[in-house]
């Protein structure tokens, strides 16, 4: 979908001139570097005490699994209570549980106490979707400043899971295998306190309708889906770069080849913030995916094409431009989509169809990578997004049964 700049669109500088903006985006930003933290973090310090990466797989993985069952609970109770209650004792536990697990690892206890430390850590909020209802609260009667707005979070998403990685690989081997997970225990919680101390942002709680949950809310369960298939993108792409780099020797480059999808998407979420595209975000949204689909092809063709790392690379690059105005688009059809008083519940099941989707996508993209040819597993990225433009367009088209412009 085209996209114009207009003198009226508000700039970056704009959001945060806005009382309080700066304090509680410096919060969240503290607060949200971790998320990339704690799964490279617990890894490292489970594998190296443990020797076993299968056991460090299964630990994180039960994590996983339970921060999409705990996430939207925790959300609704936001939703009913407001932020600062509610998000501020579910960090401390969370902290808890990774000290917990810091502990269980460093005094040899036993494996068991793993898996329920790490899954006590699942009472993280999603930081993110807070930050994105402040916005949503303050930016409510500007339609273009809150895409800025939503622009922004996504770069920020990138960032965050960009340097994460980075910053905990660097404490485990500079320091002691526990000090990615200490770090990121305090940058959390120090971050949530900065973030839920600025009250005079926080959106106030909203009576929310009986029976009106986001599930049922017209458009929400076919975006819902989409979550899911644009995570399946995400997860199979990691796996299959991680298993193209590996069959090519490169296996120790495939984190910075990573980080370049991520820094495309960055760059691209930041300067999509800075248009105002043309359309509803109903109309826009089909597009997106179709874009991303169509970028998702390059990495295929270029593992094909080479053998070399290079050509993968750059196309990761180019191909992770299309995933942050996929996600802000979708995004704002979240906040649009869920009922009044449960927005919180809305975007942490968005998320938690994210999660689903990254988790089936490592699957499929693990056994593609070690059933089908090296470059061939880049197909699975391909066909996830497919399937994510599919669900996309059949909602546009559902309501009216008529393609949309």
């Amino acid at each position: 979908m085209p996209a114009h700049t207009s003198a009226t669109t508000p700039g970056y500088r704009r959001l945060f001139d806005l009382p309080g903006t700066r304090a509680f985006t410096a919060g969240n930003l503290l607060a949200r570097l971790p998320m990339g933290m704690f799964s490279v973090s617990a890894v490292v310090m489970i594998a190296g005490s443990r020797g076993s990466y299968a056991l460090a797989g299964a630990v994180t993985a039960t994590g996983l699994a339970a921060t999409a069952l705990a996430g939207p609970w925790v959300a609704r109770l936001v939703d009913r209570h407001g932020q600062a209650r509610i998000a501020v004792p579910a960090t401390l536990a969370s902290v808890l549980g990774s000290l917990a697990l810091l502990l269980c690892v460093r005094y040899g206890a036993p494996d068991w106490t793993l898996f329920a430390a790490y899954a006590l850590t699942a009472t993280t909020p999603n930081i993110g979707g807070l930050s994105r209802a402040r916005w949503a609260h303050l930016l409510r009667e500007d339609p273009a400043a809150l895409h800025t707005a939503n622009s922004f979070e996504q770069a920020a998403d990138e960032l965050c899971f960009m340097l994460g990685p980075v910053l905990a690989s660097f404490l485990t081997g500079a320091f002691f295998p526990e000090a990615g997970t200490l770090v990121g225990a305090v940058l959390l919680l120090a971050g949530m306190l900065l973030f839920a101390g600025q009250r005079s942002t926080e959106p106030p709680v909203q009576r929310r309708a009986r029976g009106k949950g986001p599930l049922r809310a017209a458009g929400f369960p076919a975006l819902l889906a989409g979550f899911v298939a644009t995570g399946a993108v995400f997860g199979s792409m990691e796996v299959v770069t991680i298993a193209y780099a590996d069959a090519h020797g490169h296996r120790s480059a495939a984190g910075v080849v990573l980080a370049l999808q991520a820094a495309g998407s960055c760059a691209a979420g930041l300067l999509y913030g800075t248009l105002r595209p043309a359309g509803s975000p109903e109309r826009r949204h089909p597009w997106c995916l179709a874009a991303m689909t169509a970028l998702m092809t390059l990495p295929l063709l270029a593992a094909r094409g080479t053998g070399s790392l290079i050509a993968p690379a750059a196309a990761l690059l180019v191909a992770g431009m299309a995933t942050a105005p996929t996600m802000v688009t979708a995004m704002t059809l979240v906040q649009r989509r869920t009922p009044e008083g449960c927005l919180n519940e809305g975007m942490s099941l968005a998320v938690t169809g994210l999660l689903t989707g990254i988790a089936c996508g490592s699957a499929i993209g693990g056994w593609a990578a070690e059933h089908t040819s090296p470059g061939s597993g880049f197909a699975v990225p391909v066909a996830a997004a497919g399937t994510a433009l599919a669900i996309g367009t059949a909602a546009v088209l559902r309501p009216s049964g008529q393609r949309g412009s």
